[in-house]
């Protein structure tokens, strides 16, 4: 126990410790500065501007950028659906597997497109070769898409008044090579040499512990792992994810593969500190984050720890932890911490079956999907945390008696109609999605594999990782169907993009105005006391949401095991 909870605590604080100049790295990135990594990839960025035709110069302000944005997604979207729906006559497909069908390929490929990764199907058995090169190239481009974003709204809160905010496609590219590329190679090259395949071969036979031969899919997984979770993606290679023993070899993998998920997100904090010359800032964010992220995970780690009560009443030892559904390789300890990172984060990579664990972690893992402000993906985090710093600045305002503002710039009601909009939006999606599945039982109850209170929250972590761009799943539900890969698809559609372009629209109006200057009356919005406020507010607003429907679910589950 004593030395799993050192294993956590020395990962975290090394994330941190490598974040900080992660962070400062990125800042030099976005604005321009000149970087160590300038002379590798300044002709490979210039070559693609050349080919592709795109001005790389050519400022935008926050309408252009966010329709661009749009327009180069649907061009994903669109060739994932023609790769997922034909791979059993395309290349690179020497296990034979055949083409998915109209309603998974949809469901996949706006998944993968939107930096959900939420997967219907079982990894190497659904797709092949070309497939999950394809989906590897999503991994790059959809976390370049969201840090793009986020390097929108750094450049909209550094300028005092402009609507010149930079070009999408230049922060898109730069973000893949000079930062997701160098960091994927590293690590891609250390789980290769832990185990991790990186092969264009076919399916290996061995003959396991018992004797018995079998085929095992090996592939390009090394690199397609890197990128995983450096983008915070989490679709895994192989149906059981970093569960699986190729996927995530050892417990040196799995610090790797962890601290591969947090340090871009937590990078990013940071670096709005630097870009904006604002470090204090940054660090109330990072203090705000942290005590959030772990008032979920102590409890989880907790919870594991204790074992399962109905187990124990068995007479079964439970001394090593609630291990149903956990690697022996890991233990609960560690499990526990990535249940919670994976899903605060949004990465939605797995260790262990968060199906198999108790009633109240699994609802620690809800609330770290329905909170969606602790860290969250690469830079779609900043831009949710963004809608809550405005709602608190709002509300501070009000109770003061003063002109809500924010860097410089009046906060007034279009911009807080806008934040209310995406703030309502994730408990709607979630809540209308998940009472819909329970109003239609015929449809649903099938792919339930539990029937009450767990069943139930199968269908909420569905909808709920849907809705905050997680995509994993409690695989006691049977997901692969046009009820669930229809609705949860749109469901993916509107939870991506309007998160993106409200907090985009939000900066483009503040960049547009113009700057007051800070005065003695003027809220600090870097102050212990205001990230209190933060806090509170992204308290309040989950609470009131999904409390009812949390009741419903892990909370009558557990009353029932006691």
């Amino acid at each position: 126990m004593n030395t799993e909870l050192f294993g956590i605590i020395a990962m975290f604080v090394l994330t941190v410790v490598f974040a900080i100049p992660i962070g400062k790295y990125i800042a030099k990135v976005y604005a321009g500065e000149k970087t160590s990594f300038d002379p590798v990839f300044n002709p490979i960025e210039k070559l693609f501007f050349k080919i592709s035709g795109i001005n790389e110069n050519a400022e935008m302000n926050w309408k252009q950028h966010m329709f661009s944005m749009i327009t180069i997604n649907m061009v994903w979207f669109v060739l994932g659906m023609f790769v997922l729906m034909n791979q059993g006559w395309l290349p690179l497909n020497p296990d034979g597997n055949p083409g998915q069908t109209a309603d998974l390929a949809f469901n996949t490929s706006i998944s993968f497109v939107v930096n959900c990764n939420l997967q219907h199907y079982s990894g190497e058995s659904g797709v092949s070769y070309l497939s999950q090169l394809f989906l590897m190239f999503l991994h790059f481009v959809t976390a370049g898409t969201g840090m793009a974003a986020a390097a929108v709204l750094f450049m909209a809160l550094r300028e005092r008044t402009t609507d010149k905010l930079g070009n999408f496609y230049n922060l898109m590219v730069k973000s893949c090579t000079r930062i997701l590329l160098p960091l994927s190679i590293l690590v891609a090259v250390i789980l290769a040499f832990n185990g991790t395949p990186m092969t264009f071969e076919g399916k290996d036979t061995i003959i396991n512990m018992q004797g018995d031969t079998v085929q095992v899919s090996t592939g390009p997984v090394a690199a397609f792992v890197a990128i995983k979770h450096l983008g915070t993606n989490g679709g895994g290679y192989y149906g059981a994810n970093s569960a699986h023993p190729l996927e995530n070899p050892n417990y040196l993998t799995n610090i790797v593969e962890m601290m591969a998920q947090m340090i871009i997100p937590i990078a990013m904090v940071f670096a709005f500190g630097f870009f904006l010359k604002r470090r204090k800032m940054s660090w109330m964010i990072f203090g705000v984050m942290t005590i959030g992220f772990l008032l979920l995970t102590v409890p989880t780690i907790m919870w594991e720890n204790g074992g399962n009560h109905a187990i124990t009443k068995m007479g079964i030892d439970n001394s090593a932890g609630a291990m149903e559904g956990k690697e022996v390789r890991f233990g609960s300890t560690a499990s526990a911490f990535w249940s919670i990172a994976t899903t605060v984060i949004s990465t939605g990579s797995i260790n262990a079956m968060h199906d198999s664990f108790t009633p109240l972690s699994g609802m620690t893992q809800l609330l770290a999907m329905m909170t969606n402000a602790f860290y969250g993906g690469v830079g779609a985090g900043m831009l949710n945390f963004f809608i809550f710093i405005i709602l608190a600045v709002f509300i501070s305002g009000l109770m003061v008696g003063r002109t809500p503002e924010f860097m410089g710039k009046k906060i007034e009601a279009r911009e807080m109609k806008i934040a209310m909009i995406v703030a309502l939006l994730h408990p709607f999606l979630i809540l209308v999605g998940t009472a819909l599945a329970a109003a239609f039982p015929t449809i649903t109850s099938a792919t339930l594999a539990n029937p009450g209170f767990h069943g139930f929250t199968e269908m909420l972590y569905e909808y709920t990782s849907s809705s905050a761009n997680n995509g994993s799943g409690f695989e006691g539900l049977g997901d692969n169907n046009p009820w669930w890969n229809i609705t949860t698809g749109f469901v993916l559609i509107l939870s991506r993009y309007i998160p993106i372009i409200g907090p985009i629209a939000i900066a483009g109006l503040l960049a547009n105005k113009k700057y007051i200057p800070e005065s003695a009356g003027t809220l600090k919005t870097d102050s212990s006391t205001f990230g209190i406020m933060i806090l509170a507010v992204i308290v309040i607003i989950t609470a009131l949401s999904f409390f009812p429907a949390l009741t419903l679910g892990p909370i009558a589950e557990y009353f029932t095991l006691r």
